[in-house]
């Protein structure tokens, strides 16, 4: 599937990686793979994403100084 046939139709894409991956392709080379969450969890095994997203063994040992930050935030103006 080309890129611009799955941001015309995403739908069909997500319909076909119900079958299988679906590569979509930018000028003709496989630039992005389309799965289900289960075809991804199967695709990491034992370790699931939750688990991925844990914190390391030993983060508590380092330093992290922050800065405060007291401007506003405003809207984006596209003018």
């Amino acid at each position: 599937m080309t890129s611009r046939q799955f941001n015309q139709d995403t739908g069909r894409a997500k319909q076909a990686a119900e079958r299988g991956p679906v590569y979509i392709t930018d000028r003709g080379r496989p630039a992005h793979v389309l799965l289900t969450f289960d075809a991804y969890e199967r695709l990491l095994g034992a370790r699931r994403v939750i688990d991925l997203l844990g914190e390391p063994a030993g983060i508590e040992d380092i330093d992290f100084d922050t800065v405060s930050f007291r401007e506003i935030a405003h809207p984006a103006s596209f003018d």
